[in-house]
């Protein structure tokens, strides 16, 4: 019984959908901007430049990404586009949702944490955390709501749990409960078929 079901209040799937979709399309704007040339060509200087002016016990943190991105800084640039790409192509769809959200959480804190510098707010003159902070918090309300609202209607996942069985590991937050309405088909199907005695 999902959590909405117990506490006896209706739960509409589509704001969780639009949430997901609208996201998706924002993802999507973004990562269409990692495939421009000037993305790549700014890459290694944008986290080196982070690197700048942080308090020297984060100095050894940022060396450490700096030595391992210098020397395929290109590779990553791309491998970023691609992630990204990924992942609003998943939002959109709706597929592989758990999975696309954990992921999605590890790979904005990860930026957060080197490209936006923790987002430096003990440093002079700052104005705010950081932007991918907040993607992650968004992407933490989405498993939320997942977990509340049940299976997505607009959804790939939706029609490929119908198809795989164990995909709904991939997809949900919990096991969905069978439908009310396929089990009450059922019933109906066997209640019009004559007894064979």
């Amino acid at each position: 019984m999902s959590p909405a079901q117990e506490t006896g209040r209706p739960c509409s799937p589509w704001p969780k959908d639009a949430l997901r979709i609208t996201f998706g399309v924002i993802w999507l704007i973004d990562a269409t901007l990692k495939w421009l040339p000037g993305f790549r060509a700014s890459y290694m200087s944008v986290i080196m430049g982070e690197a700048q002016g942080q308090p020297g016990w984060l100095k050894p943190w940022f060396d450490f990404w700096i030595r391992i991105q210098h020397p395929d800084a290109l590779f990553l640039a791309y491998l970023v586009a691609v992630i990204e790409t990924l992942i609003a192509i998943a939002l959109i769809t709706g597929f592989a949702r758990k999975l696309t959200y954990f992921a999605a959480i590890a790979f904005s804190l990860l930026i957060w944490a080197t490209a936006e510098g923790f987002g430096g707010p003990y440093t002079s003159g700052a104005s705010d955390i950081g932007t991918t902070i907040i993607y992650a918090v968004v992407f933490a309300a989405l498993l939320a709501l997942s977990y509340y609202t049940g299976p997505g209607r607009l959804s790939a996942d939706r029609y490929l749990e119908q198809r795989i069985t164990w995909w709904w590991r991939v997809a949900e937050m919990r096991r969905p409960a069978p439908q009310p309405a396929a089990a009450a088909s059922r019933e109906d199907t066997a209640a019009r078929q004559p007894d064979a005695a």
